[in-house]
């Protein structure tokens, strides 16, 4: 089950929320009073400095004060318990009072957030209980007529499917109306919605023994009360004492059950709290992880990042140690083990193991089909860098599955709420990690974000850490100041292909846009516009050159070429042959030259000469296969891939931008192993997508390709799609390499941030190649616009 988290919390929250409802009440929260934050921009073109700096210093300050709401239904369930010393009186009288001085106005108490139509059952759950609290030692009177009125005047949406509905409110619900009447209370209910309640409660009994249920019934043990195997439930208590980390769950087994580990945690409970409780704790580790989570997912992380290298630090301690919040709760476990690992902690997928498919649905997770922790489940197992986490991929196989399942029954759900889940599922599988790219996911994230989101336990609660409009205003302002950074820097690439007249030459396809959009999704701090114009640049250069040696050119051109880049410091009498040569040399010499000597600021020394010989070595390449192709040569699979590797084209792409990037980069570093083998798997991965994608264009076309050449050359018969199946399982094994080096720390030579580009531009190839080859195909052109062209409005994003 997904939980949130509460320290020292701060009343940002309420105030935001009362932005949205404008009669939440300050008191549904558990926090110290703070100034809150400005009003809404409305218009997301504003750039106001000041706004900015507030915005981030409000998101800065809920890192140590994480808030969650106060829980009235579990309040309630605290209240109820007796003194072990007396009986006759309340253990924990200071909620009671609480529960006196907090009713609403209209006589319920709760949910989190009023009003709310999905959130009337929720309403009547929480106000029963307290309404039970209150009779139970007698006081109140005037609170529990008010209650009751509430109660009856919403009575129909006791059994009403199309609200939210919280876990166990047929058990609960029962349990509560049947507890009123060993309390000699009436209730205010239909005898059909009573009775109709009641079967289903008995339906649920009656299903299937399993340890997934157990965990269920245990878990809502207040619903069950003197029917409960209470020793089956202490099987579920915690090292802290509780049952669930759920306050409800163990105040009633502390009224059933004098337990000394459920009493020291209310204890501690109501000490940290004082009089309102939340509806799960502890909670330290999960929000924390999710704030970082929706932070870095919609843009905005690298404000923060001396906060998160703090969380990520202080939850791998909590990893090390083993700590109950982490590793029995799937959704924590999956969350910080992908989180850790993609920041290049050292952490085992171990753990993960007590989630597999068996163990999962034998869990209350399971048993309650929790999509947010099967989606994470999957998130997760998608971090495999070992050659011994085969186990992974069978936890990708089994959420991938359900995931699947659940999408193609989303339909059925009409609730909003149940939508955006759909949602989370839609992009976890359609957005696989080694295909998002960081610019395209921080545009969906904001456009799908939910300024109102609300999760439900077996009460409804929300969080300073989701939901946030601080941090929709930061990300859409963060967003629209790089696309302005983003247009100029295309406008000058522009202004560069006509200056350097590359679009007069008819043979080469024009992929300004797409090769910028690949630098622009990716490197997206605006500091490092030098990487993404080389990127860029270098892009468009190694497409006219393609298209040059596959069908623009001679033979004669094309050594003549190679022979201008081979000498082009020289002072010799060698000619362009053509207008077409001299317009690539032109541009190639051009460009190679500003790149080295741009790199001497960043660098403290030019690099035109290693520019250079990328570019040699990619223009050798691929002679190699035009020579091929002339004399009807067929090279072996190795001989192919050894060559395709380079003629794939990433290196003048890829190697000249780790220039830009930041870190120093010394000779040996480039000539070190792992610097060629990280260029090495990423082009591996490319050459093998193109191919596969291209070898029904391409054997129209009478070029050999590594499926060609594997059926070919096979001592079997093999199929087409026999090949495509190894290809994909070699493409597999490769990316996993390349990620397990990225993530790399110990006797790792090349600085993180340039590894990241490598990571970075396998993820390009993966999305261009999702279908088809995409950067062939007109069918990325909407991506690449809305990443380039569009920028985001919050008034349009705010209107639910």
């Amino acid at each position: 089950m997904k939980k949130e988290g509460n320290l020292s919390p701060s009343a940002d929250t309420a105030v935001a929320m009362s932005l949205v409802h404008p009669h939440s009440c300050s008191n549904s929260f558990i926090s110290v009073s703070m100034d809150s934050g400005a009003k809404l921009i409305a218009d997301s073109n504003s750039t106001n400095g000041l706004c900015f700096k507030d915005t981030k210093e409000r998101i800065r300050k809920m890192f140590d004060q994480i808030e969650l709401s106060v829980s009235f239904y579990d309040t309630a369930w605290v209240a109820m318990v007796p003194s072990p010393t007396s009986p006759h009186n309340p253990c924990f009288p200071a909620c009671l009072n609480w529960l006196l001085d907090n009713q609403l106005p209209d006589g319920s108490w709760g949910p989190c957030r009023r009003p709310h139509p999905m959130l009337t059952k929720d309403a009547l759950s929480s106000t029963l209980a307290c309404v039970l609290a209150l009779r139970r030692w007698g006081v109140g009177e005037e609170q529990m007529t008010k209650g009751l009125r509430f109660i009856e005047s919403h009575s129909g949406s006791v059994s009403d499917e199309n609200q939210l509905t919280p876990i166990g409110f047929d058990i609960i619900f029962s349990g509560m109306v049947e507890y009123a009447g060993e309390l000699n209370l009436n209730l205010p209910l239909r005898s059909t919605d009573i009775d109709t309640l009641f079967h289903k409660r008995d339906l649920e009994f009656r299903r299937e023994n399993s340890k997934g249920r157990e965990a269920y019934l245990a878990y809502v043990s207040e619903g069950i009360g003197k029917r409960q195997d209470w020793e089956m439930v202490m099987k579920y208590q915690r090292k802290n004492g509780s049952l669930f980390n759920s306050p409800s769950a163990t105040a009633a087994a502390l009224s059933h059950l004098p337990n000394a580990g459920f009493l020291s945690y209310l204890s501690e409970l109501l000490e940290k709290f004082d009089n309102g409780v939340p509806t799960v704790h502890p909670s330290h580790i999960y929000p924390r992880l999710c704030m970082v989570e929706t932070l870095e997912s919609l843009g905005i992380g690298q404000h923060f990042r001396e906060e998160i290298t703090s969380v990520l630090d202080e939850t791998y301690r909590s990893w090390l140690q083993g700590e109950e919040e982490i590793f029995l709760d799937p959704v924590t476990c999956a969350m910080a083990f992908r989180i850790l690992r993609v920041n290049g902690y050292d952490v085992s997928s171990e753990p993960l193991t007590a989630f597999d498919e068996e163990n999962f649905f034998n869990s209350l997770g399971g048993y309650l089909k929790d999509l947010d922790a099967v989606v994470e489940l999957f998130k997760a197992s998608q971090m495999i860098i070992h050659p011994n986490e085969q186990f992974l991929e069978k936890q990708i196989s089994w959420t991938s599955r359900f995931l699947k399942q659940e999408l193609s029954n989303s339909s059925t759900y009409a609730n909003k709420h149940k939508q955006n889940i759909i949602q989370k599922v839609n992009d976890a599988l359609e957005f696989p990690h080694y295909a998002s790219l960081e610019r395209v996911v921080h545009r969906r994230n904001i456009v799908n974000y939910v300024v109102d989101d609300i999760r439900m336990l077996k009460s409804s609660y929300c969080s300073s850490s989701i939901g946030n409009k601080d941090f929709l205003r930061l990300a859409v302002e963060n967003f629209n100041a790089r696309h302005s950074i983003y247009q100029e820097e295309l406008k000058q690439l522009e202004r560069w292909v006509r200056e350097k007249r590359l679009d007069k030459l008819k043979f080469a396809r024009q992929k300004l846009a797409y090769c910028y959009f690949s630098a622009a999704a990716t490197i997206c701090s605006p500091e490092l516009s030098d990487a993404r114009i080389s990127w860029a640049k270098n892009g468009v250069l190694t497409t006219v050159v393609d298209d040059f040696f596959d069908v623009g050119g001679s033979e004669d051109e094309l050594l003549n070429l190679i022979q201008l880049v081979e000498k082009h410091d020289l002072d010799t009498n060698i000619h362009c042959c053509s207008e077409e040569v001299e317009i690539i040399f032109s541009a190639l010499h051009s460009t190679i030259s500003e790149i080295g000597e741009k790199a001497i600021a960043w660098q403290g020394r030019n690099v035109k000469t290693h520019v250079t010989e990328i570019w040699l070595a990619l223009l050798r390449s691929m002679l190699q296969e035009a020579q091929w192709l002339k004399h009807k040569a067929v090279p072996t699979v190795n001989e192919y891939m050894t060559n395709g590797y380079v003629s794939f084209a990433l290196g003048p792409i890829i190697l000249p931008a780790l220039y830009f990037i930041g870190p120093r980069i010394s000779e040996d570093v480039v000539k070190s192993p792992e610097y060629n083998l990280l260029y090495k798997h990423v082009s591996t991965c490319g050459r093998l997508l193109n191919d596969i994608h291209g070898f029904t264009r391409e054997s129209m076309e009478g070029k050999l390709n590594a499926v060609s050449l594997h059926m070919i050359h096979s001592t079997d018969s093999v199929t087409k799609d026999d090949v495509n199946r190894e290809m994909k399982h070699l493409i597999k094994e490769r990316r996993r390499e390349l990620h397990g080096l990225v993530l790399q720390r110990n006797g790792s030579t090349v600085p993180r941030e340039c590894k990241e580009l490598f990571w970075k531009m396998s993820k390009v190839l993966h999305l261009f190649y999702v279908k088809d080859d995409g950067f062939t195909s007109h069918e990325m052109g909407s991506v690449v616009n809305a990443v380039i062209n569009e920028p985001v409005f919050v008034d349009e994003l705010l209107v639910s």
